[in-house]
């Protein structure tokens, strides 16, 4: 009998997320909607601390080049690199 763990690793796929239209948007524009928060606040100070790494946390999220696990199957040895989330 197979076991699901092992059916699973097989079928996984990343979901990419660095490639979706979402990311992208926010990736190119983030730093300009910063700057103008920062510049129509009354403070100077812009958005909330929590909301900068919320939008720092979104870009990093799933994406290989901030970090991942290499996962390997110890029954068929089938390797996935998986990214932190």
């Amino acid at each position: 009998m197979e076991s699901r763990v092992g059916s699973l690793s097989a079928e996984y796929r990343r979901r990419e997320p660095e490639e979706s239209l979402l990311h992208r948007i926010v990736r190119e524009h983030v730093n300009t909607f910063f700057a103008l928060a920062e510049a129509r606040s009354a403070d100077g100070r812009g958005l909330p601390k929590y909301v900068r790494n919320a939008f720092t946390a979104y870009l990093d999220c799933g994406v290989l080049a901030r970090g991942f696990a290499l996962m390997r199957c110890p029954g068929c040895g089938h390797e996935a690199a998986v990214a932190y989330s």
